[in-house]
């Protein structure tokens, strides 16, 4: 990779409004990824949640659950951080609309229902991060100004 992509994926041009949204999701993320990988807070771990998954359609089940849990616990740490925010939020993104299609649509909106209106919010709110990138107080903002010298 050259140092003009490196700057692109880096380079951000929002200010403290990623570092609101980058925090809490951040934050949010990293414990269902904590969930499924290690039985944190209450989780099944990898064993049960890949039972879960393969009962519901992804299949294999223990693959499913290692790449969620995964993308939302590194995804997570790495909003938090705000480095490689874009390809963080785009992958956690996709994570969310997965589990939007395979698990919630079938419930409804409202999470009351296990549906999707929690999933949604967390979708939308890594898609602006995959946008904005992780702005002002970020580790890629730091790395973007470094690669502009």
């Amino acid at each position: 990779m050259n140092k003009l992509t490196l700057n692109t994926l880096f380079k951000s041009s929002a200010g403290f409004s990623s570092l609101a949204l980058r925090i809490p999701v951040g934050i949010i993320l990293a414990a269902h990824g904590a969930q499924k990988l290690f039985g944190w807070f209450g989780g099944y771990g990898l064993e049960g949640t890949g039972q879960w998954m393969a009962s519901i359609g992804l299949a294999p089940g223990y693959l499913m659950a290692l790449m969620a849990g995964s993308a939302e616990f590194f995804g997570g740490i790495a909003l938090i951080l705000g480095f490689l925010t874009r390809p963080a939020a785009a992958v956690s993104a996709f994570t969310m609309l997965v589990a939007i299609f395979f698990v919630h649509i079938n419930h409804g909106l409202f999470m009351s229902n296990n549906g999707y209106e929690f999933a949604l919010s967390l979708f939308a709110a890594t898609l602006a991060l995959a946008i904005q990138g992780g702005g002002r107080l970020s580790v890629d903002k730091k790395l973007s100004s470094l690669l502009s010298r």
